[in-house]
């Protein structure tokens, strides 16, 4: 009996360490400094722009009637005051879009931007909707980046409110640690 005893132990005590090691490595690995987030992930689930639609009953509304010019009003003012996801204040995030420059020196050295989801957006009216819109300022000029470049920004994202004229308005802002091209 005495031999199983020590056969068992000379087994479990390899087998325990073993474990500690391996908890030890988990705990010392770092959380990622970033968290990946999808542009839906920006709109909270209490904003339901669709019901506007609704309201508007959009299918007796001819393009050049007044209805419609009342229409689009109401519209670009939902979309201007799309309200921004509060659970997203201050993360520090990784977001891919496109580039919609705001103010560069010479064609490679961008100060200020717009970062959207999807190619286009901005330049061709209507803007997406606020909350689908991140200004962008950077603490060092980007090289390299141009408009409609597709990139990653990495950074802590910020509630706040801003208005680009004709290029939208956004519900959020970024001064990123780093800015890459997309790949």
């Amino acid at each position: 009996m005495r031999n199983v005893f020590r056969i068992t132990l000379a087994f479990i005590i390899p087998l325990l360490l073993f474990w500690h090691e391996v908890s030890l490595a988990a705990e010392k690995k770092p959380a990622p400094k970033y968290r990946e987030i999808k542009w839906e992930e920006l709109v909270p689930a209490s904003w339901q722009p669709e019901k506007l639609f609704a309201k508007l009953n959009l299918d007796k509304i001819t393009d050049d009637s007044p209805e419609a010019a009342r229409a689009l009003k109401i519209i670009a003012e939902e979309w201007k005051n799309a309200p921004a996801n509060p659970a997203l204040q201050d993360q520090s995030v990784k977001l891919p879009g496109y580039v919609v420059p705001l103010d560069w020196e010479g064609s490679a050295t961008l100060k200020e931007f717009l970062l959207v989801p999807y190619f286009g957006a901005c330049v061709h009216t209507p803007p997406p909707p606020a909350n689908q819109i991140v200004h962008v300022r950077m603490n060092k000029p980007a090289k390299g980046v141009r408009a409609m470049d597709a990139v990653w920004v990495y950074g802590k994202l910020r509630l706040e409110r801003n208005d680009s004229g004709d290029m939208g308005s956004s519900s959020y802002s970024m001064r990123p640690d780093k800015v890459e091209l997309y790949k």
